[in-house]
């Protein structure tokens, strides 16, 4: 099993398309600036450059990590040997387990279920901390939250399903 560097390029980028939805003012845009005490002006002085730059590089981050701790379970197998570089190295029973269940639970309706249950059990509760010591409105906590769990959800299936 290869580290599919493309998947996770795509699972990154969908974090644009749903923000682009999300944060969109028929959506919640209009919503999540009053909540989080933005102004129109405010939004349009910001650096794009910067931010967009590096909301991928993050994105990208957290894609990568999705795919061997989150979503793929056979990369936990794969640790096990140390690592894809010495699969070849491994005892029989790794090659027969692989076997058996290499691409066991590799579908994008799987990958979507964990990354679901790690935007509802990582990201949320993350975002909400950060919310209530920010003095954050739970309106607000609610849009960011469930931007990322959207969001992880289509990672998740993406970086999981793509083979």
């Amino acid at each position: 099993m290869e580290f599919n560097l493309l998947a996770v390029l795509i699972a990154a980028l969908s974090s644009f398309v749903v923000g682009f939805i999300w944060y969109n003012p028929k959506v919640f845009g209009t919503i999540w600036m009053k909540e989080a005490g933005l102004t129109k002006e405010q939004i349009e002085k910001g650096n794009m450059l910067k931010i967009y730059g590096l909301t991928f590089a993050y994105s990208f981050i957290l894609a990568f990590i999705m795919m061997p701790v989150l979503v793929i379970h056979q990369m936990g197998a794969i640790s096990m040997v140390g690592g894809s570089q010495l699969v070849e190295n491994a005892k029989p029973s790794y090659l027969a387990f692989m076997a058996d269940y290499g691409d066991v639970f590799r579908t994008y309706k799987h990958g979507a279920l964990h990354g679901f249950i790690s935007g509802i059990f990582l990201a949320t509760p993350v975002i909400a901390i950060n919310g209530l010591f920010e003095r954050k409105t739970w309106k607000y906590i609610a849009i960011q939250g469930g931007y990322w769990i959207v969001t992880m959800t289509i990672m998740g299936s993406i970086i999981c399903g793509w083979k």
